[in-house]
């Protein structure tokens, strides 16, 4: 084969893909536009709340992954990629994939409620909350909120981990009085 047909075939082949070529190069610049959009929004929310810069990043790999797949399945469908052909591993991947979120369910919700705590919990780390679950209920100061569960250091020095899922499930207490978060108060 020489470098002569091989220029002539390429030609060919980039004429005849300049469509998907051009919608390719705009998905792309679509997906970084709203990566950084995204990660931006995550930034300022978290500044402005004064979030832990461990919770901030796990809700920006967690909206990474999903912008990825979003416009990765966008490019497929612009080269109109055929899953008939991977058909059977994705389904055995799913198979395997289901039967364990089906078995740790829970797991998949604490993640989720850990993005939407992110966003919508009115508390942060170093504030003192009570969350009510009947004879359950916990009272303390919050330490750390991670991807599955907050934990909340009692009264008398005992950590307890609280599930993210249950945290959005129950009704929580800011108490007044000090926090890790206010200044200490000068005594005169």
């Amino acid at each position: 084969m020489d470098i002569n047909n091989l220029i002539s075939q390429l030609e060919t082949w980039f004429e005849t893909h300049l469509i998907e070529l051009a919608v390719s190069a705009g998905i792309i610049l679509l997906y970084l536009i709203s990566r950084k959009l995204i990660l931006g929004l995550i930034n300022r929310h978290a500044a402005k709340n004064k979030f832990d810069k461990s919770r901030t990043l796990y809700v920006k790999k967690m909206t990474s992954i999903v912008n990825f797949i979003v416009f990765g399945a966008l490019l497929g469908f612009t080269w109109e990629v055929s899953l008939s052909g991977l058909s059977f591993y994705f389904a055995s991947i799913f198979t395997v994939v289901g039967v364990g979120l089906f078995a740790n369910w829970s797991i998949l919700s604490n993640m989720t409620a850990s993005v939407i705590l992110f966003f919508f919990f009115p508390y942060r780390i170093g504030s003192r909350i009570r969350i009510q679950d009947g004879d359950n209920s916990i009272e303390g100061l919050i330490l750390d909120i991670t991807m599955f569960y907050i934990e909340i250091e009692t009264e008398d020095s005992n950590i307890v981990s609280f599930p993210n899922n249950l945290a959005m499930q129950k009704a929580s207490i800011l108490l007044k009085g000090k926090t890790d978060n206010e200044p200490e108060a000068d005594s005169q």
